[in-house]
């Protein structure tokens, strides 16, 4: 085998490992940015309902005012005295059933979870 065959022979193998890194390269590439799009819209799609939800699986639906559910309601929706004597409401549905919201800070019925903005005015 001559030099020149030698040489020939070299440069096709180099040229065909050069061919396969530069394939491999670009299915990485092409493998990351699809996965980085997919991300994108899975995590769109996951914060379409940004915030916290109530012990009833609830919250303020501030676009279109009311309330807006994922889980179903809590089987207690009715005004219940709690041990202290104050009066309760699991939930702003029942402070609207009894005639009560919305709930200011200091008046009977109000507690923290029926206030989701904490302003002091539960059940807006």
């Amino acid at each position: 085998m001559s030099l020149r065959e030698w040489n020939d022979r070299q440069s096709e193998e180099r040229g065909w490992l050069i061919r396969l890194e530069f394939g491999l390269v670009a299915t990485l590439v092409l493998g990351s940015l699809v996965i980085a799009v997919v991300s994108l819209i899975w995590a769109a799609s996951a914060s379409a309902h940004p915030g916290g939800l109530a012990a009833d699986g609830c919250h303020n639906d501030r676009k279109n005012g009311g309330r807006h559910c994922h889980r179903a309601a809590a089987t207690r929706t009715e005004p219940r005295q709690a041990t202290r004597g104050e009066v309760y409401y699991a939930n702003c549905t029942a402070a609207r059933a009894a005639g009560a919201a919305p709930v200011r800070r200091g008046d009977p019925g109000y507690a923290r979870h029926l206030d989701r903005d904490g302003d002091g005015i539960g059940c807006e």
